[in-house]
Formats: C-alpha cells, structure tokens, sequence
C-alpha cells in the first residue's frame, strides 16, 4: 500500500461521519405520539438507522404493515427535516479525518442513501458546503447503494478513476456497492448496526473501529 493518501475518499453520511440518530430519533417519537402508538426507546431504534427510514419505521411501527408503514414515510420524513441537526454531531475523530485528507492535497466526498434535499441543507450546516467535493444523495440518480451508480457517478464528476478511491461507509450495503464499484472499502464499525449483523462477512478490504484508525493504520492510503 501506497504512503499517501488516496487521490479521493468518499463516505456516507448518517453512522459514518455523522450521529443523527437523536435527531432521527425525536421525529420518529413525534410521529408515534401524532398516531397515539407507543414511543420506542433510543436504544431499539438506534441500530437500525443506517438501514434507511422504511427500516426505522418497521422498528418503530410494529403493527403495521407494508403499505401502512409506507403512508407514514412523507410525514416522517417531514418531521425529521423541520429538526435536521438539533441533536446531530459528528462522530469524535471526523474532524481530524477530514483535515488530515485535506492536508494530504486529497479530497473527500460524501455519498448517501439520503435524499438529497435532507443531506445538502445538513451539509451546509456543518459548514462542509465548500469543503466536500461532491455530494450525491439515495435519489440523485436511478438507482441508490447497493447499486454502484452514485459512487462511480462521484468519480465521473470528478475526473478520477474508482481503482484510485477510497469509500468507508458503516452499512453492507456500503460495502457492496464499493466493491463492485471496483474501489477500496472500509467498513466503519462505529456506526449503527444491528447485533446480528456481523461485519466480518461484509467482505470490506478493512474494518475500523473508530475514526481515528483510519489515520494511524493508513487505511484511507492508495492500493
């Protein structure tokens, strides 16, 4: 592996650079209390966040079905843009992960299953509007991670080819659309994840257990 850092690092965004789940968390709880159902406990709802809002609304709607649940995602969705960022923070460690890529002369990236409409004003109030290179979110095109699409689309944009990238996201779903992206992936493990999800079988090039592990075992380096 290369001593320098790799020419582009992309991430997702919720359980990778950012913990959103309190903000997540309270919206889910106001729509709950809006349906007079129970609320659910952060702890029940935090490990499945990074598997989407249909996910969250499972956990958190038990009784419902498909097409109930379904009904409900624009009034949660809804909920969590009127709070984006209240409770949000970045995970201990980002901040120097970002300025150490950045002092490396490489640049970084963030690529979400999160509708572009809720990650780009939560970008902006990070302050990470001039400083992100490029930002795609799950309906900026066709079809959304696993699939491919969006982190090859990020390399088009940006004139660098997917051998040469970086992508560390805390979902296997983010693993699988690095690796048939043909880029290096490196699973975050301290984001959400249910207990019987185990990373071992994603098939990540690496697994980091905190941020800073990706600068003292070099895992944002080229290949």
């Amino acid at each position: 592996m290369s001593d320098r850092i790799a020419p582009l690092v992309l991430f997702d965004l919720d359980g990778t650079l950012l913990d959103s789940a309190r903000d997540l968390h309270a919206a889910m709880n106001a729509l709950l209390v809006m349906k007079s159902e129970p609320v659910i406990a952060f702890d029940e709802f935090r490990p499945v966040v990074s598997k989407g809002a249909r996910a969250m609304l499972k956990q958190s709607f038990k009784q419902a079905d498909d097409r109930q649940r379904e009904s409900l995602l624009p009034e949660f969705l809804g909920l969590y843009e009127k709070s984006l960022a209240q409770h949000s923070r970045l995970f201990d460690g980002i901040d120097a992960v970002l300025a150490h890529i950045e002092a490396g002369a490489s640049r970084w990236g963030i690529v979400t299953n999160k509708p572009y409409y809720l990650a780009e004003p939560l970008v902006a109030k990070l302050g990470w509007s001039g400083r992100s290179a490029v930002l795609l979110g799950g309906d900026s095109l066709p079809r959304k991670k696993p699939d491919p699409d969006q982190l090859l689309h990020a390399c088009a944009v940006l004139s660098v080819e997917p051998q040469q990238v970086v992508y560390i996201g805390d979902d296997e779903r983010d693993i699988q659309a690095a690796n048939a992206a043909d880029m290096r992936s490196i699973g975050a493990l301290w984001g959400y994840r249910p207990l019987d999800d185990d990373p071992a079988r994603w098939q990540a090039d690496a697994l980091a257990d905190t941020p800073m592990e990706l600068i003292t075992r070099g895992l944002m380096h080229s290949t």
